[in-house]
């Protein structure tokens, strides 16, 4: 499933071919959504935002499409009249003399006014978004703390979007790698220092990957490894889907691991599993 960042970078491409532009048509791939298409083609989109994994099209008649891509959705922006050559369904598209941005095989779209976007159930159960710029580590250090949070696995608190809005199973990875922390701690297992340090890679990495298209090893890194030609797959991530692998930190062997059902990748010598009470 796409996450936070993916998704952002997906909106900006919509964005940059639709905001502003008149529409030639506006289509769904889903019936009960077609008398919205009329309506929708005769306004303009003023804004295309993320929050967490969903998006939300904004348009000057006071409606807004909210969509989630989940785990086979996927945004295409192409010149008119290229279509992309896909088996995927076609389920909401918006069409200008210039560009089209086509959004397939997702299965959550809704329209609703301007007014009652809070009342999406989606949205309503949100925690703060990662890449939002009012989500500091501050607010992220003290939702760590919160009684609601801080007895659960780190491994599987890092997927609730409750918590923070927009993580997702690579990101827990290279967050906890950053932060140092064993999967399998609590935050009431963590002392001060290390919780800040958590914080401060939950805002940071999303962040890197949202800048970077998908990199969340360090920056310097990243580009050392790849003046030695090393492989986008080698460099892109410090430890996720690496099992096996020498960790670009201290050199011993990544560890391939199953935390809340779901795959993820940690260095044990660099992640101890220390504190536990």
């Amino acid at each position: 499933m796409p996450e936070g960042p993916e998704i952002r970078r997906a909106a900006d491409r919509v964005a940059r071919a639709v905001v502003g532009v008149p529409l030639l048509g506006v289509e769904f791939g889903l019936k009960r959504l077609a008398p919205y298409e009329s309506e929708l083609a005769a306004s303009k989109v003023v804004e295309v935002t993320t929050r967490g994994k969903g998006m939300l099209t904004r348009f000057d008649c006071g409606l807004t499409v909210f969509s989630h891509n989940q785990l086979y959705g996927k945004w295409y922006v192409t010149a008119r009249p290229q279509a992309p050559q896909t088996s995927r369904s076609l389920r909401f598209a918006l069409y200008t003399e210039r560009r089209w941005a086509l959004l397939y095989s997702a299965s959550t779209i809704e329209v609703v006014p301007d007014a009652e976007i809070a009342r999406i159930p989606f949205l309503a159960g949100l925690g703060p978004d990662c890449l939002d710029r009012l989500t500091t580590p501050q607010k992220v250090l003290r939702r760590l703390k919160n009684q609601a949070f801080r007895n659960r696995s780190l491994a599987t608190l890092l997927l609730d979007q409750a918590f923070i809005a927009g993580l997702g199973n690579y990101l827990r990875s290279e967050i906890l790698f950053e932060a140092k922390i064993h999967p399998g701690l609590r935050p009431r297992d963590c002392d001060e220092h290390q919780l800040m340090g958590l914080a401060r890679a939950i805002v940071k990495i999303p962040r890197r990957s949202y800048k970077t298209g998908g990199i969340t090893c360090a920056p310097e890194v990243a580009a050392q490894l790849k003046a030695e030609g090393r492989r986008r797959r080698d460099y892109r991530h410090w430890v996720f889907r690496k099992g096996g692998q020498e960790c670009l930190s201290c050199g011993d062997a990544i560890v391939d691991a199953v935390y809340g059902g779901r795959h993820l990748s940690y260095c044990a010598s660099c992640q101890r599993d220390e504190g536990r009470g």
